[in-house]
């Protein structure tokens, strides 16, 4: 897998919640209480990054999520606001599928995958998870697939050949 990693420089991010999460530990003195957040940032324009976020306030736990995913950042080819092709993708016991879909589709997609692609900047898309639930696990996998995409030029430059050769086979 092919990750592209990408600098914040010069970047306009937005970030998006996935999950909050109150974590309770027992000790003699009583309980202790924490929360972890998951946060996804992107420009809606190809740039997504997803970082999780640990501390004893919930403000203090979404801003380290916001700085862990802008340190995660990959790049993503969007064409005409949809992927280029159909990819599946497995992380842990979460499997997704997302597939490109005609313009006025609109995104079809929800929870955790909906917050990684809306922050992509992707408008037409259907995808669909399968086996697990668990927000972390589901936007791991949905950056698998993301990052696992290829657009026409890519797969042209290390086939060696032409754009026209790819399209004609």
């Amino acid at each position: 897998m092919d990750i592209k990693k990408v600098r914040t420089s010069d970047i306009e991010l937005k970030d998006r919640l996935v999950s909050i999460q109150r974590v309770t530990k027992v000790t003699k003195g009583g309980r202790t209480f924490s929360f972890s957040a998951i946060v996804v940032v992107g420009n809606e324009n190809g740039i997504v990054g997803y970082g999780l976020g640990k501390a004893s306030e919930v403000t203090s736990a979404i801003t380290k999520g916001i700085e862990d995913a802008k340190k995660n950042l990959i790049r993503v080819p969007v064409l005409n606001k949809t992927i280029p092709h159909a990819q599946e993708a497995k992380f842990s016991g979460a499997l997704v599928l997302i597939r490109p879909a005609a313009p006025g589709t609109g995104l079809i997609a929800g929870g955790a995958m909906r917050a990684v692609l809306e922050s992509v900047g992707i408008h037409n898309i259907i995808a669909k998870s399968k086996g697990s639930s668990n927000p972390h696990n589901l936007v791991k996998a949905t950056f698998n697939a993301l990052a696992q995409l290829r657009d026409a030029y890519t797969i042209a430059q290390v086939r060696g050949v032409s754009l026209d050769k790819v399209f004609r086979g």
